[in-house]
């Protein structure tokens, strides 16, 4: 009987995916599902060698997708659920224990024209491990603030097109590769003012690599640390 329950669990636990399905400027609602390029479904990424990593699958092209004009400093809050409701459950399943990360990288010419390939994101915010015993997540914020976690784009960026990238990992099931699983969206804006700063820069896929300690992981083995993949956090 211990063993179905454990077995029901981990099933419920697995099928709770979810989705980026709003973005808010300066405190302001923009609408479901607007200015995001919107994947087929909520199933997760797990093959960090996949260009499914940069913005999901059918990621590449945001040609119906409009760009969302903000002034460099905005403050912008992505907000995720596991199906198009706000209310009723948990925005993101309580199963789901990782970090969350957002990148942006700037578009040659149009962000609805750019496929985000090569050298071309930055690190803006990451959060993982909060405390260690009770273990508290990023995640776990997330899940307490309505599905909700916020970054404010520096500055110092230049003005023009970029794709806005967040990311939460979920590392409940991370024991082995591939077994993280990568939620993505990505929202595309056009910045307006900034500056003419020129940040450090990795590409997605291509930072990631299978056997990293933050992507492969035992996070119920006494784990007392956490380190996210990627780079360092540039912070303008």
């Amino acid at each position: 009987m211990k063993l179905a329950l454990s077995l029901l669990t981990t099933a419920a636990i697995a099928n709770a995916h979810f989705t980026m399905q709003y973005i808010w400027k300066n405190g302001v609602d923009q609408g479901l599902n607007n200015y995001i390029r919107i994947p087929p479904s909520n199933n997760p990424v797990t093959d960090v060698t996949s260009t499914d990593l940069t913005c999901n699958v059918n990621g590449l092209t945001g040609t119906s997708v409009s760009t969302l004009s903000i002034a460099a400093g905005t403050n912008i809050t992505f907000e995720w659920h596991q199906h198009a409701q706000r209310t009723g459950e948990d925005p993101i399943s309580g199963g789901h224990k990782g970090p969350v990360q957002v990148y942006i990288a700037k578009a040659p010419s149009t962000a609805a024209a750019f496929d985000g390939q090569g050298s071309v994101w930055t690190k803006i915010y990451s959060s993982g491990l909060l405390t260690v015993n009770p273990q508290w997540w990023a995640t776990d914020v997330v899940n307490a603030t309505g599905g909700k976690h916020s970054v404010i784009i520096p500055a110092s960026l230049p003005a023009g097109q970029y794709l806005l990238r967040a990311e939460i990992i979920a590392l409940h099931v991370a024991e082995t590769y591939p077994g993280a699983q990568f939620y993505i969206g990505c929202a595309q804006v056009a910045i307006t003012g900034g500056g003419s700063a020129n940040p450090p820069k990795v590409a997605l896929p291509g930072a990631y690599a299978g056997s990293d300690p933050g992507i492969t992981i035992n996070i119920y083995n006494n784990l007392q640390s956490y380190t996210a993949p990627g780079p360092a956090v540039w912070s303008g």
